[in-house]
Protein backbone atom coordinates (compact mmCIF):
# COMPACT_ATOMS: atom_id res chain seq x y z
CA UNK A 1 0.00 0.00 0.00
CA UNK A 2 1.57 3.28 -1.07
CA UNK A 3 1.28 6.26 1.47
CA UNK A 4 -1.51 8.36 -0.39
CA UNK A 5 -3.71 4.88 -1.25
CA UNK A 6 -7.30 5.04 0.46
CA UNK A 7 -9.46 2.44 0.34
CA UNK A 8 -13.34 1.85 0.85
CA UNK A 9 -14.70 -1.15 2.65
CA UNK A 10 -18.34 -1.29 2.20
CA UNK A 11 -19.23 -3.81 5.58
CA UNK A 12 -21.59 -6.89 5.82
CA UNK A 13 -22.38 -7.84 9.08
CA UNK A 14 -23.56 -11.39 9.49
CA UNK A 15 -25.58 -12.88 12.23
CA UNK A 16 -27.00 -16.41 11.28
CA UNK A 17 -26.04 -16.06 7.91
CA UNK A 18 -28.22 -12.81 7.64
CA UNK A 19 -26.87 -9.23 6.27
CA UNK A 20 -27.68 -7.16 9.87
CA UNK A 21 -25.85 -3.91 11.81
CA UNK A 22 -26.37 -3.32 15.26
CA UNK A 23 -26.47 0.11 16.98
CA UNK A 24 -23.82 0.70 18.71
CA UNK A 25 -22.32 -2.85 19.20
CA UNK A 26 -25.69 -3.95 21.45
CA UNK A 27 -26.44 -7.17 20.51
CA UNK A 28 -30.44 -6.31 21.14
CA UNK A 29 -30.73 -3.76 18.95
CA UNK A 30 -30.18 -4.91 15.78
CA UNK A 31 -31.16 -4.23 11.92
CA UNK A 32 -31.95 -7.13 9.28
CA UNK A 33 -30.85 -6.04 6.04
CA UNK A 34 -31.22 -9.32 3.74
CA UNK A 35 -30.44 -12.70 4.01
CA UNK A 36 -28.35 -12.85 0.65
CA UNK A 37 -24.74 -12.30 1.04
CA UNK A 38 -23.70 -13.16 -2.32
CA UNK A 39 -26.27 -10.63 -4.15
CA UNK A 40 -25.04 -8.07 -1.61
CA UNK A 41 -21.29 -8.59 -2.24
CA UNK A 42 -21.93 -8.62 -6.45
CA UNK A 43 -23.68 -5.06 -5.84
CA UNK A 44 -20.83 -4.09 -4.00
CA UNK A 45 -18.73 -4.88 -6.73
CA UNK A 46 -21.17 -3.56 -9.61
CA UNK A 47 -20.33 0.01 -7.73
CA UNK A 48 -16.66 -0.11 -8.09
CA UNK A 49 -15.72 -1.70 -4.45
CA UNK A 50 -12.14 -4.03 -4.39
CA UNK A 51 -12.99 -4.85 -0.93
CA UNK A 52 -15.45 -6.04 1.70
CA UNK A 53 -15.14 -6.11 5.03
CA UNK A 54 -16.68 -9.25 6.60
CA UNK A 55 -17.92 -9.45 10.87
CA UNK A 56 -18.69 -12.87 11.92
CA UNK A 57 -21.08 -11.13 14.58
CA UNK A 58 -22.26 -14.62 15.52
CA UNK A 59 -18.41 -15.65 16.45
CA UNK A 60 -18.11 -12.35 18.44
CA UNK A 61 -20.81 -13.31 20.60
CA UNK A 62 -19.99 -17.01 21.03
CA UNK A 63 -23.00 -17.85 19.28
CA UNK A 64 -22.79 -21.05 16.01
CA UNK A 65 -20.62 -19.28 13.37
CA UNK A 66 -21.30 -22.07 10.72
CA UNK A 67 -24.31 -20.06 8.66
CA UNK A 68 -21.93 -17.10 8.41
CA UNK A 69 -19.04 -19.53 7.23
CA UNK A 70 -21.19 -20.46 4.79
CA UNK A 71 -22.26 -16.81 3.49
CA UNK A 72 -18.54 -15.84 3.59
CA UNK A 73 -18.01 -18.61 0.74
CA UNK A 74 -20.70 -17.02 -0.79
CA UNK A 75 -19.21 -13.68 -0.77
CA UNK A 76 -15.71 -15.20 -1.48
CA UNK A 77 -17.11 -16.46 -4.92
CA UNK A 78 -17.84 -12.87 -6.43
CA UNK A 79 -14.55 -12.40 -6.32
CA UNK A 80 -13.63 -9.30 -4.38
CA UNK A 81 -10.61 -8.94 -1.98
CA UNK A 82 -12.41 -10.03 1.64
CA UNK A 83 -10.95 -9.13 5.07
CA UNK A 84 -12.85 -10.80 7.79
CA UNK A 85 -12.84 -10.91 11.20
CA UNK A 86 -15.56 -11.79 14.33
CA UNK A 87 -14.98 -14.63 17.34
CA UNK A 88 -11.45 -14.80 15.82
CA UNK A 89 -10.12 -16.16 19.35
CA UNK A 90 -7.83 -19.24 18.09
CA UNK A 91 -4.91 -20.56 15.56
CA UNK A 92 -8.27 -22.83 13.63
CA UNK A 93 -10.73 -19.71 13.50
CA UNK A 94 -7.73 -17.84 11.93
CA UNK A 95 -6.78 -20.79 9.57
CA UNK A 96 -10.41 -21.13 8.17
CA UNK A 97 -11.08 -18.18 6.19
CA UNK A 98 -7.89 -17.27 5.11
CA UNK A 99 -8.08 -21.17 3.58
CA UNK A 100 -10.98 -20.30 2.31
CA UNK A 101 -9.37 -17.15 0.47
CA UNK A 102 -10.15 -14.38 2.59
CA UNK A 103 -7.51 -12.20 1.77
CA UNK A 104 -7.31 -10.81 5.58
CA UNK A 105 -8.50 -12.00 8.96
CA UNK A 106 -8.54 -9.18 11.99
CA UNK A 107 -8.28 -10.14 15.79
CA UNK A 108 -10.09 -7.90 18.43
CA UNK A 109 -10.33 -9.39 21.72
CA UNK A 110 -7.79 -12.24 20.87
CA UNK A 111 -4.99 -9.87 20.18
CA UNK A 112 -5.74 -8.26 23.32
CA UNK A 113 -5.81 -10.95 25.77
CA UNK A 114 -3.59 -13.69 23.70
CA UNK A 115 -0.83 -11.56 22.26
CA UNK A 116 1.03 -15.31 21.11
CA UNK A 117 -1.85 -15.79 18.62
CA UNK A 118 -0.97 -12.60 16.95
CA UNK A 119 2.76 -14.09 17.11
CA UNK A 120 1.87 -17.36 15.91
CA UNK A 121 -0.30 -15.98 12.79
CA UNK A 122 2.27 -12.71 11.71
CA UNK A 123 4.45 -15.73 11.41
CA UNK A 124 2.29 -18.22 9.77
CA UNK A 125 0.74 -16.06 7.41
CA UNK A 126 2.89 -12.89 7.21
CA UNK A 127 1.84 -9.36 8.45
CA UNK A 128 -0.18 -7.72 5.41
CA UNK A 129 -2.66 -10.83 6.22
CA UNK A 130 -3.58 -10.15 9.87
CA UNK A 131 -5.17 -6.78 11.37
CA UNK A 132 -5.79 -5.86 14.37
CA UNK A 133 -9.77 -4.80 15.48
CA UNK A 134 -9.90 -2.03 18.00
CA UNK A 135 -13.07 -0.83 19.19
CA UNK A 136 -13.16 2.02 21.89
CA UNK A 137 -15.65 2.93 24.20
CA UNK A 138 -14.65 6.58 26.56
CA UNK A 139 -11.36 6.35 25.37
CA UNK A 140 -11.05 2.39 26.91
CA UNK A 141 -10.96 -0.85 24.14
CA UNK A 142 -13.52 -3.18 24.35
CA UNK A 143 -13.76 -6.84 24.02
CA UNK A 144 -16.35 -9.46 23.27
CA UNK A 145 -18.33 -8.00 20.86
CA UNK A 146 -17.62 -4.62 22.48
CA UNK A 147 -19.50 -5.85 25.41
CA UNK A 148 -16.61 -5.71 27.65
CA UNK A 149 -14.36 -3.22 29.02
CA UNK A 150 -10.49 -3.60 29.30
CA UNK A 151 -8.38 -0.83 31.19
CA UNK A 152 -6.37 -0.51 27.66
CA UNK A 153 -6.16 2.66 25.95
CA UNK A 154 -6.01 2.44 22.14
CA UNK A 155 -2.73 3.78 22.36
CA UNK A 156 -1.48 1.10 24.57
CA UNK A 157 -3.27 -1.68 22.69
CA UNK A 158 -1.94 0.12 19.14
CA UNK A 159 1.66 0.86 20.05
CA UNK A 160 1.44 -2.92 21.14
CA UNK A 161 0.51 -4.91 17.95
CA UNK A 162 2.89 -2.58 16.16
CA UNK A 163 5.58 -3.70 18.21
CA UNK A 164 4.25 -7.23 17.64
CA UNK A 165 4.59 -6.36 13.97
CA UNK A 166 1.31 -5.77 12.76
CA UNK A 167 0.33 -3.11 9.94
CA UNK A 168 -3.15 -2.63 10.08
CA UNK A 169 -6.04 -1.67 12.17
CA UNK A 170 -9.41 -1.01 12.46
CA UNK A 171 -10.56 1.68 14.85
CA UNK A 172 -14.25 1.65 15.60
CA UNK A 173 -15.94 4.49 18.10
CA UNK A 174 -18.49 1.80 19.90
CA UNK A 175 -20.56 5.05 20.64
CA UNK A 176 -21.32 6.43 16.81
CA UNK A 177 -20.95 2.53 15.52
CA UNK A 178 -24.41 1.85 13.46
CA UNK A 179 -25.85 5.36 14.53
CA UNK A 180 -24.45 7.75 12.04
CA UNK A 181 -23.23 10.44 14.25
CA UNK A 182 -20.15 11.44 11.90
CA UNK A 183 -16.94 9.51 12.53
CA UNK A 184 -14.10 10.45 15.29
CA UNK A 185 -11.54 11.27 12.98
CA UNK A 186 -9.31 12.98 15.17
CA UNK A 187 -9.03 9.61 17.56
CA UNK A 188 -7.99 7.54 13.93
CA UNK A 189 -5.25 10.10 13.44
CA UNK A 190 -3.84 10.37 16.73
CA UNK A 191 -3.88 6.14 16.71
CA UNK A 192 -2.00 5.69 13.12
CA UNK A 193 0.13 8.57 14.43
CA UNK A 194 1.40 7.43 17.46
CA UNK A 195 1.76 3.56 16.84
CA UNK A 196 2.79 3.52 12.94
CA UNK A 197 -0.03 1.62 12.11
CA UNK A 198 -2.19 2.24 8.98
CA UNK A 199 -5.42 3.09 10.48
CA UNK A 200 -9.02 2.33 8.93
CA UNK A 201 -11.99 4.75 10.57
CA UNK A 202 -15.13 3.08 11.23
CA UNK A 203 -17.93 3.98 13.47
CA UNK A 204 -20.42 6.43 12.13
CA UNK A 205 -20.01 7.26 8.74
CA UNK A 206 -23.29 9.50 7.55
CA UNK A 207 -22.17 11.43 4.04
CA UNK A 208 -19.60 11.77 1.22
CA UNK A 209 -18.47 14.70 3.70
CA UNK A 210 -17.40 12.02 6.71
CA UNK A 211 -15.40 9.72 3.74
CA UNK A 212 -13.53 13.03 2.46
CA UNK A 213 -12.71 13.88 5.89
CA UNK A 214 -11.17 10.62 6.39
CA UNK A 215 -9.55 10.59 3.38
CA UNK A 216 -8.17 14.24 3.77
CA UNK A 217 -6.71 13.31 7.15
CA UNK A 218 -4.45 10.42 5.93
CA UNK A 219 -5.75 7.82 7.08
CA UNK A 220 -5.33 3.98 5.54
CA UNK A 221 -9.41 3.55 4.72
CA UNK A 222 -12.81 3.70 5.73
CA UNK A 223 -15.82 1.30 6.44
CA UNK A 224 -19.12 2.12 5.59
CA UNK A 225 -22.27 -0.21 6.72
CA UNK A 226 -25.37 1.25 7.52
CA UNK A 227 -25.43 4.25 5.37
CA UNK A 228 -25.32 1.83 2.88
CA UNK A 229 -27.63 -0.44 3.42
CA UNK A 230 -30.19 3.26 4.09
CA UNK A 231 -29.70 4.82 1.51
CA UNK A 232 -28.06 7.72 2.58
CA UNK A 233 -24.72 6.82 0.97
CA UNK A 234 -24.31 5.46 -2.77
CA UNK A 235 -21.17 3.73 -3.23
CA UNK A 236 -21.05 4.46 -6.85
CA UNK A 237 -20.88 8.22 -5.59
CA UNK A 238 -18.42 7.66 -2.87
CA UNK A 239 -15.88 6.65 -5.88
CA UNK A 240 -16.87 9.06 -8.14
CA UNK A 241 -16.66 11.91 -5.44
CA UNK A 242 -13.20 10.83 -4.64
CA UNK A 243 -12.68 10.83 -8.14
CA UNK A 244 -10.45 7.70 -7.81
CA UNK A 245 -11.31 3.71 -7.76
CA UNK A 246 -11.21 2.13 -4.40
CA UNK A 247 -7.03 1.38 -4.14
CA UNK A 248 -6.08 -2.21 -2.89
CA UNK A 249 -2.43 -2.69 -1.42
Amino acid sequence: MTKHSFTIFPAIDLRAGKIVRLAQGDPTRQTEYGDDPRKQAEQFKTEGAQWIHVINLSGAFGEDAAANLKALEAILSVGLKVEFGGGIRGEETVRIPLEMGAERVFLGTAAIQNPALVDWAIARYSPSRIAADIGVRDGLVMIKGWQESTPLTMFEAGNRFRAQGLEWCVLTDVRRDGVGSGVSVDSAVELQTASGLKVVASGGVSSLEDIRRVQKAGLAGVIIGRALYEGKISLLDVNNSLNQPPLSE
